[in-house]
């Protein structure tokens, strides 16, 4: 039986595609603007990881998972 262990370096870029992916849920026009703090503050969590990644900051590629981790699903 095999296991596969995913890579940090794999595992980031699809965190920061689930997050995108769920920050039009927060713009909806029908929060009347109530969603967009928390859009931004995901936006520069995606900022933050991306910059980990270019730069190759394994801690901060880490970090940003972590905090990318712990914005829910809408």
């Amino acid at each position: 039986m095999s296991s596969e262990t995913e890579t940090l370096a794999d595992a980031l870029p699809k965190e920061i595609e689930r997050v995108q992916s769920i920050i039009p849920f927060y713009r909806d026009p029908e929060l009347n603007g109530a969603g967009e703090i928390t859009a931004r503050m995901m936006e520069f969590d995606i900022q933050k990881a991306l910059v980990a990644m270019m730069s190759g900051d394994v801690v901060g590629m880490l970090q940003a998972y972590e905090q990318l981790k712990g914005w829910d699903d809408v």
